[in-house]
């Protein structure tokens, strides 16, 4: 009698263990929505050569080839890059409740002697760019308390660096739209 009462409230424990609050899963389909819209929105402004919009699990990326957005060997957007970053920085204002971080990546090539003038390295080139990036979508009215910026240089490459086209794929910005974590 004791170990079947023992059995009984073993299973109660797993299958409470299993379920998840009406609640939680309103929230979790309410964001599920919320990424899809979000995803349909910056697919209407952006063409696909401009950039990729990749929905994961917790978090929505706009991948952008550094040739959208920069001059060759730049850090500053270009009149084009500023064009495409207009276009979805509406999107990106009325984000309540969501975190967007701007990531930046380089190739595996050395930077030229022009460029290590002012930056030691690919990790200092990656994160002027997204920097940059950073800075003109506040200035499109991203609130400044929901954006960052990080750059990685050329430590998370998405393509091969031996051929000129994983150079230039492995060369981006990504913006990562996630639920903002609480405090």
């Amino acid at each position: 009698m004791q170990s079947t009462k023992f059995i009984l409230a073993l299973c109660s424990v797993v299958l409470a263990a299993g379920c998840v609050s009406k609640q939680t899963y309103n929230t979790e389909v309410q964001k599920a929505d919320t990424y899809a819209a979000l995803s349909k929105q910056l697919s209407d402004e952006l063409s696909a050569d401009q950039a990729q919009i990749t929905q994961l699990q917790n978090q929505l990326k706009v991948t952008m080839v550094n040739e959208i957005l920069f001059p060759e060997g730049g850090w500053t957007l270009s009149a084009k890059g500023e064009q495409t970053l207009a276009k979805i920085a509406p999107t990106l204002s009325n984000l309540p409740g969501q975190q967007v971080v701007v990531e930046g990546f380089t190739d595996n090539l050395p930077i030229g002697p022009d460029l290590r003038r002012r930056f030691p390295s690919n990790l200092e080139l990656s994160s002027a760019r997204a920097d940059d990036v950073a800075r003109f979508l506040t200035s499109k009215g991203v609130p400044t308390n929901s954006i960052s910026a990080q750059g990685f240089g050329e430590s998370r490459p998405v393509a091969p660096n031996d051929t000129p086209q994983g150079r230039a794929k492995n060369r981006r910005v990504e913006i990562v739209i996630s639920a903002a974590s609480r405090p």
